[in-house]
């Protein structure tokens, strides 16, 4: 069995029995329901700011689909700014480019410039799981450039076929604005927060950003209750429509 060097944070692989473990498990659980419902395959994790946990729940999401099922997941580190995938995943020799330290360095920037590649030719699998991964590879242009290719389009509708599920770790919404061009391409955004700390009006002004009906809901991160989807007082406000946002209390 392969060895690896995950982040104590990625407890879909590292602890697979923990309770914090489980909560991932829930929230795979509510993101196949809905994808049935709303035929989401392409899912994007962002969050209004930097530090609120998006990569790690984007880690741990795709294990747990991963582990949970029979179905295979592409995990893609579109944070081209500030790629850590590969890092938290142990793929990386420290470097902050998110460069592998064994094998094939290439990633999604290299994809997106040549079309001669092919998703299998960069995606590096974790084994023994159903899971791969393309991280961010080195950015030689604009990362706007990169993010409205017609090429990103092409990889993702490539990987749709290739894969039950392509999860998409993004940057976070408000200090740029990748991610609002990312959702444009994907099925379905998971918004993360951290609980009792992501303030009312940056989590507002971050919805604002997004098509309301593409937000699969709210995961809360550093909280001691079940990860997804509650929807109370505090968001009605952005979702006065309940079906906005995915209850599972």
């Amino acid at each position: 069995m392969a060895q690896h060097s995950f982040d104590k944070h990625l407890v879909s692989l590292t602890a697979p029995a923990s309770f914090a473990a489980e909560q991932y498990q829930g929230l795979r659980l509510t993101v196949e329901r809905i994808g049935r419902a709303r035929n989401a395959q392409v899912i994007a994790i962002t969050s209004p700011g930097a530090g609120e946990g998006k990569t790690v729940t984007s880690i741990n999401l795709a294990a747990a689909l991963a582990r949970g099922s029979e179905a295979s997941v592409l995990l893609i580190d579109a944070d081209l700014r500030r790629p850590s995938v590969a890092k938290q995943l142990g793929l990386t020799d420290g470097d902050a480019r998110g460069l592998i330290r064994e094998g094939d360095p290439r990633g999604l920037t290299d994809l997106v410039g040549d079309a001669s590649l092919t998703i299998a030719q960069v995606a590096k699998p974790i084994e023994p799981y159903r899971l791969s991964v393309i991280t961010a590879g080195t950015v030689h242009t604009s990362v706007h450039q990169v993010l409205r290719s017609p090429r990103l389009d092409q990889i993702l509708q490539e990987a749709r076929k290739q894969y039950d599920y392509v999860v998409i770790d993004t940057p976070p919404l408000l200090p740029v604005f990748d991610s609002a061009l990312l959702a444009r391409t994907c099925d379905g955004v998971l918004v993360v927060v951290a609980a009792n700390r992501t303030p009312r009006k940056l989590l507002g002004e971050a919805l604002n950003l997004l098509d309301g009906a593409k937000v699969l809901g709210i995961v809360f991160n550093r909280d001691d209750r079940p990860l997804f989807g509650y929807y109370d007082a505090y968001y009605k406000e952005y979702f006065p429509d309940p079906s906005g946002v995915a209850s599972e209390a």
